[in-house]
């Protein structure tokens, strides 16, 4: 059996995080998913998928993202089931997500949310530049402060690494730096 989902969408409201009795983070948004196809009037219809995450990435994603926030989302279809206020049986359906991918810069959306463009997966972020520290009041931390002096040459994932020719207006590039 196969139960996998992808999706890329935006934040329709601000991630609630709460904690569990045993205190494990929780964070509960809705993504807003386009349709492939438009309606007969020409517009663009949307999916509003539930997502739940949990742990650490529960809290990098209340810490980090904001409404209208680009987010992926990859995890599995969950379903459920709880009798509401009025005795009548109430049917869920939601995603509950392996990896939330922080797919815009910090400061792209207006609305001043912090986003990070990075994916946290259960761990803390790793540039391979040592520790870095990551909460709401940092949102005008520079990159290049956070690097290591052995990883001051590389392009953050946000930048052309080709914006930048040398005098002659080519990109210098050694062999160590190609696949293959």
């Amino acid at each position: 059996m196969i139960n996998r989902v992808v999706l890329v969408g935006r934040l329709t409201k601000d991630p609630e995080l709460r904690y569990t009795p045993s205190g494990v983070a929780v964070a509960r948004f809705t993504l807003a998913v386009n349709r492939t196809f438009s309606n007969q009037q020409g517009e663009k219809q949307a999916d509003f998928i539930n997502i739940v995450v949990w742990r650490k990435q529960a809290e990098n994603t209340a810490n980090f993202l904001r409404k209208g926030s680009l987010a992926g989302v990859e995890g599995r279809i969950q379903t459920g089931s709880y009798d509401g206020q009025d005795g009548k049986k109430v049917y869920t359906t939601e995603v509950v997500a392996d990896s939330v991918q922080f797919l815009e810069p910090r400061n792209a959306n207006a609305g001043g949310g912090a986003q990070q463009s990075n994916s946290f997966n259960n761990q803390q972020p790793s540039y391979g530049g040592g520790n870095q520290s990551y909460d709401q009041g940092s949102q005008q931390n520079n990159y290049q402060q956070n690097q290591s002096p052995n990883q001051q040459n590389y392009t953050r994932v946000d930048q052309d690494p080709f914006a930048a020719p040398n005098a002659q207006g080519k990109v210098d590039v050694s062999d160590d730096d190609l696949p293959f």
